[in-house]
């Protein structure tokens, strides 16, 4: 905005150039920063401070001249703004001292730095080059191994390869009908007219649905708002591409149409925050629903962060990651995609549902042909794993020394668990862990071996969607005790399988004292020190609490960190503004989850509608609420995830308790 800009070396070339100083001008500038000051006895640069006192080098030789000449061209004297300007070299046409302060002081530093060069500068000289740089966004990004033609290629940046792209960006046409991908080439040279595989993010060797191919129509060099048409590009280049972007959702990976070597894809986009906040919406006229549903389309694609679903219920769902984030989408379904009256209902949040607790008795369940039977437990993770987990830190496709030897070294599991884990759920980095604890004098493990999918399917079902309320599962362990197999391959399919897998989870995890999670975001307000005990009496009525208040050094503010959940984030920045008089000013991003206090399963609980609940029934409220806006009753049925063997084992455990009491 300002139209110009100085780094350290800048500053330093201008004193040389205006003082007639021959000295190296990087040496100057690496004494412009940090614990440095200038003695003017000894005429050197030390860093201690000089007996008589003074400033850091970074103040004295650029802070204070910033001072100075800002401090003359808002004063609009021009004799003295003259003379300041002099000592630059730097003359104005008398016209310009007629000029209004804002832009006279933006053309005087303009003459006196020279225009904004500084961020390019910096990113010439401290980022690496798309050729020196490809090996570590190879080996970070690409999913497949590296010692193949193809990965040695994308780390020399080859643009005699084939031609390998990854697409991370979908921009909308002016007209919003259609999208433009933005991709970086990393190997190879791509021309318009060319054929190419668009492999999309579930992708695999082994399952190819996710792929279609496509004609490139279109190439250009993308550069802020100008779009420079080119008929082909090189390794190492950004550029946008169209005629492609019909199967892509958020990313894909972009190969030629005949490749005889596997291909893997490109890691999806990972953020720091999540999506955790959820509307629903519907058209105000029911017959312009498919306009509304392709809207939502163009929205997923537009929005990396956004997740478009459909519940069962039959409720389209949008999650973001807050208010603002979903007002934006809103206004860019009615008006841009859509062109429809959408209705929304007010936001709610996802929950993930988890146990504190290990099982009270071993779960088992038998397939409907009664020839398979699975015993399971849960109990609940360690602490910090999930969060590893989902980070990336550990892998499930590890070797599996390098798998057991890390659970073994930093979380203390004996040798035989750690090597025995088979999944992480939902998904591949999913915050759940399905671990083989039999034994080989019990099971036959051949067997067991032979159904790992199956069973593993019916983990990660299980995880994506739990029995409280159809959230996703987190943090818990979920080991295999015992497994009996038909010997009959037809006997043990996966139709047999699955299902049993899912409902021997489900009843394992009802039996570790489940609980909710919700998500918790982290509060940052400025404000005003007067302000502070509003500011605490807001965020106790949010079950919020502070975790540190801090004066901001050289300013009237402080800078005050909470913890609030995000169901109660809703209207949070409002409430402040007006308990503050407009004072205060809070940013707020997902930090972590949280266990909801109470028990969601305690059928005591009465709900009375339009009366808060307690703390202790949030838990309960939360559930039954959740259950009822998707359709189901609104109680957990014990009968839909137990067998009759498993209900009467439970019945004669709680008839011995009965009896001990």
């Amino acid at each position: 905005a300002g139209g110009w800009s100085f780094t350290l070396r800048s500053f330093a070339q201008l004193y040389c150039d205006v003082h007639g100083v021959a000295v190296p001008v990087d040496d100057f500038a690496a004494r412009l920063w940090g614990d440095m000051y200038y003695n003017e006895a000894t005429r050197g640069f030390r860093k201690k401070m000089p007996p008589g006192g003074g400033e850091r080098t970074f103040v004295q030789f650029i802070l204070e001249p910033l001072y100075k000449i800002y401090t003359q061209c808002v004063g609009e004297h021009q004799k003295s703004v003259e003379k300041v300007l002099a000592e630059f070299g730097v003359y104005l046409k008398p016209s310009a001292y007629h000029l209004d302060v804002k832009p006279f002081t933006k053309l005087a530093c303009k003459e006196i730095f020279g225009t904004a060069t500084g961020l390019v500068d910096m990113m010439v000289k401290h980022l690496p080059s798309s050729r020196g740089g490809a090996t570590d966004k190879v080996e970070h990004n690409y999913t497949g191994p590296l010692d193949t033609e193809l990965g040695d290629s994308m780390k020399r940046c080859d643009a005699a390869a084939p031609f390998v792209a990854n697409v991370l960006k979908l921009y909308p046409k002016p007209d919003c009908t259609s999208f433009d991908s933005f991709a970086r080439i990393l190997a190879g040279t791509v021309r318009v007219g060319d054929r190419v595989r668009v492999l999309g993010e579930g992708y695999s060797p082994d399952d190819e649905e996710d792929c279609s191919v496509k004609e490139i129509t279109n190439l250009w060099i993308y550069q802020a708002r100008h779009r420079i048409p080119v008929q082909s590009a090189r390794a190492g280049s950004w550029v946008l591409i169209e005629g492609i972007d019909q199967s892509i959702s958020k990313t894909a990976t972009l190969v030629p149409e005949f490749y005889e070597e596997d291909v893997h894809i490109f890691r999806p986009l990972q953020f720091n925050t999540k999506s955790v906040i959820k509307i629903a919406t519907e058209p105000l006229n029911p017959p312009d629903l498919p306009k509304m549903v392709d809207g939502l389309r163009s929205i997923n694609k537009s929005y990396p962060l956004v997740v478009t679903k459909v519940e069962e219920s039959g409720e389209h769902t949008i999650m973001g990651t807050g208010e603002i984030m979903l007002d934006s989408v809103m206004k860019d379904l009615r008006e841009l995609y859509s062109d429809v009256e959408v209705k929304v209902a007010d936001p709610v949040v996802s929950f993930c549902e988890t146990v504190v607790e290990t099982s009270s008795l071993k779960c088992f369940a038998e397939t409907l042909n009664k020839r398979n039977k699975l015993t399971m437990i849960a109990e609940p993770l360690d602490k910090g794993l999930a969060e590893e987990i989902e980070a990336g830190a550990v892998d499930i496709d590890w070797p599996r020394k390098k798998l057991g030897d890390y659970f073994q070294s930093k979380y203390d599991w004996d040798l035989l668990a750690a090597r025995s884990i088979w999944a992480f759920g939902p998904d591949k980095q999913g915050p759940n862990v399905l671990l083989d604890d039999t034994l080989p004098s019990e099971v036959d493990k051949g067997l067991l071996n032979a159904v790992r999918d199956s069973i593993g399917q019916g983990f990660q079902w299980g995880a994506r969607e739990g029995p409280l309320c159809d959230e996703p599962i987190r943090n818990v362990k979920f080991k295999i005790l015992d497994a009996q197999l038909a010997p009959e391959p037809m006997l043990r399919g996966g139709g047999q399988l699955i299902p049993t897998a899912r409902r021997v989870v489900y009843s394992a995890f009802l039996l570790a004292t489940p609980r909710l999670m919700e998500p918790v975001y982290a509060v940052e307000v400025q404000t005003p020190a007067d302000c502070m005990a509003s500011i605490y009496t807001v965020l106790s009525k949010r079950r919020g609490h502070v975790t540190a208040d801090l004066p901001k050094p050289g300013t009237p503010i402080y800078l005050l960190k909470a913890f609030l959940p995000a169901v109660e984030s809703f209207g949070f920045e409002t409430d402040l503004r007006y308990h503050t008089q407009g004072q205060a000013f809070c940013t707020s991003y997902f930090d972590h989850w949280s266990i909801v206090p109470g028990d969601p399963l305690d059928r005591s609980i009465v709900l009375r509608p339009l009366e808060p609940a307690p703390v202790q029934h949030l838990a309960r409220e939360f559930m039954v609420k959740t259950r009822r806006r998707k359709g189901m009753n609104e109680d957990v049925s014990i009968n839909q995830f137990f067998d009759d063997p498993m209900l009467l084992e439970l019945a004669r455990q709680d008839a011995d308790l009965q009896a001990i009491l």
